[in-house]
């Protein structure tokens, strides 16, 4: 899934860097020892999230940013929950969530679903099975436009037996057929959107009432102020631990980390290192360190941004994708943006992925072998000294947000290293918004992306197979390669993990040997949040999964946990 987050950055030093170590380390000792679980006092309270972006979807199946997911995930429930292993081999693992059990067909072709008779709506109806086959059949609608479709292609259809029975079909049986269920598909009630065709979703008013089934309920959404969620005191699964989750939204990261230090927010999810001092001294919080999936990047887009369709005329050379690439100091610029705090990336995937490999051959830092590269393509220096071929210069923006340092130092460090080479390229630093509209629309030349892929190597294929291609995909580069997407489709129907593990590292030396990206960094993740909030474990691919379990204790309460519940919005 694309995490197009805010990402802390700054110039690191030796004292910045051994600041933030510091700090890590106050935020676990200087807190008293927090309970492991919340008593039955330790029900209530308001925690509110200090964010830089607002949510443009909170439908499930549309989400292309971290925070759209993390609030349809808390407004919406799946058939079942990945385990904290995030094993995705089988249903080894997965917890009931809206189904109670399942079982198997002796071929492995289908699974029956039970679901849950006290599930409801969050306006009161039931959860019906022809609600599990509307939700399916949603996804797969190539006019709803779901990024997940192409992770959806092995789920033939959804039949109902009864009103709590809903049996799903697969087109072959798979390794992860069951995590293509109910990992990418969130249930949506049919009686609320079955009326607006898909390709209206998008835009329609019925898709923001956010009528799920989860155990929060959305209260109220103010558009660029706040957006609230309440406890579902009914909930089948239970009532949260807190009565409200309120996401105070702003378009600028400095405003809305302001908000986090001078006590309006109780949680930030990404703090940058030059936040670390003010947070040691800071006696109302705490360093939240989390693991993640995330990783980042520069795409090179293949598609010519200016003639959707055709080939970009410098991206499309693979030479010049691999002598940029070659041009950049990766090791040198990690400690210069991040010091001794960020890991280098080694390919399309995360460390935490579990097909990673970070023993991977790496295309060198070697700036004579790049230019000899250029040269033996076509592309000579002119006088200026910048390269050109037929007639096209090597020149190109390197778009970027205006919110994050560390992209934009990346961006400026990378300028540099292409010039040095004899290519030109121009910074353009945009907004959260302009830039996700550059990156769903490949309006761009090549873009400072931060990824994070669902926690298998499906989440890999669907970023770099032509599976994901299109407006709708995850295949920002547009990077075809008919031999990469067979691995990566035995890959994901092996059932022997050695295997699963050597197609995908067959795949990535390819990719990496292809340079539709240039690998750059993985970033530390470090929340900051009040230290009343009690948090339970926080997953990789999630940390907000068990949010409807966090707490605070009674004693530690401030007026603002007092308010209490308002009513929930009128479906």
């Amino acid at each position: 899934m694309l995490r197009t987050s805010r990402r802390f950055s700054f110039r690191a030093t030796r004292s910045t860097s051994a600041a933030i170590a510091g700090v890590l380390l106050v935020g676990c000792t200087e807190v008293k020892e927090q309970p492991k679980s919340a008593g039955p006092a330790d029900v209530g309270g308001t925690m509110v999230v200090a964010t830089p972006a607002e949510p443009g979807s909170i439908l499930p199946g549309l989400y292309s940013t971290s925070i759209e997911r993390q609030v349809t995930d808390l407004l919406f429930d799946r058939l079942a929950e990945i385990g904290d292993g995030l094993n995705s081999i089988g249903d080894k693992g997965f917890k009931p969530q809206l189904a109670t059990r399942w079982e198997w067909s002796p071929d492995s072709l289908s699974i029956v679903f039970h679901l849950d008779p006290r599930a409801r709506w969050h306006d009161g109806q039931p959860v019906r099975a022809t609600d599990v086959r509307y939700s399916v059949n949603l996804i797969k609608d190539p006019a709803f436009g779901s990024p997940m479709a192409s992770s959806t292609t092995n789920v033939d259809s959804v039949s109902v037996r009864d009103s709590l029975t809903a049996v799903a079909h697969f087109k072959r049986h798979t390794p992860e057929q069951f995590f293509d269920l109910v990992y990418q598909v969130s249930i949506v009630p049919e009686h609320i959107l079955g009326n607006t065709p898909p390709a209206q979703l998008k835009t329609a008013e019925v898709a923001r009432r956010g009528i799920g089934s989860g155990r929060f309920r959305l209260g109220k959404w103010e558009q660029g102020k706040s957006l609230e969620l309440v406890a579902d005191t009914l909930n089948y699964r239970g009532r949260p631990k807190l009565d409200r989750i309120v996401y105070s939204l702003s378009l600028d990261f400095n405003s809305a980390v302001a908000r986090l230090f001078t006590g309006d927010a109780d949680f930030f999810e990404q703090l940058r290192p030059e936040n670390m001092a003010k947070l040691a001294t800071d006696t109302a919080l705490r360093a939240l360190p989390y693991p993640s999936l995330q990783h980042t990047f520069l795409a090179l887009n293949t598609i010519d941004p200016a003639h959707p369709g055709q080939p970009n005329p410098i991206f499309a050379d693979r030479a010049v994708r691999r002598a940029l690439t070659m041009a950049v100091d990766r090791a040198g610029m990690l400690r210069n943006v991040f010091g001794v705090m960020a890991h280098p990336s080694y390919g399309p995937f995360p460390r935490f992925l579990g097909v990673a490999d970070t023993t991977l051959p790496q295309l060198p830092y070697d700036t004579v072998k790049a230019r000899a590269l250029l040269d033996s393509a076509g592309w000579t220096p002119g006088p200026d000294g910048v390269r050109s071929k037929n007639g096209q210069r090597l020149e190109f923006g390197i778009t970027t947000t205006v919110s994050s340092a560390s992209r934009k130092q990346y961006s400026v460090l990378l300028q540099e290293a292409f010039k040095r080479v004899g290519a030109v390229a121009t910074v353009d630093a945009v907004d959260f918004a302009g830039a996700a509209a550059k990156l769903q629309g490949r309006s761009f030349q090549t873009v400072l992306v931060t990824f994070a892929p669902d926690p298998n190597v499906s989440g890999v294929r669907q970023a770099w197979s032509s599976a994901a291609l299109g407006k709708d995909g995850l295949n920002y580069p547009s990077y075809v390669n008919p031999t990469v997407d067979a691995l990566l489709d035995s890959a994901t129907l092996a059932f022997d993990p050695a295997r699963a593990r050597a197609y995908s590292r067959r795949a990535f030396e390819i990719i990496i040997e292809d340079a539709p990206g240039i690998w750059l960094y993985e970033a530390p993740t470090v929340a900051g949040i009040h230290k009343r909030i009690h948090t339970t474990g926080l997953r990789a691919d999630e940390y907000w999964a068990g949010m409807a379990d966090w707490w605070i204790p009674a004693s530690e309460r401030t007026a603002r946990d007092r308010i209490g519940l308002r009513p929930a919005a009128t479906p």
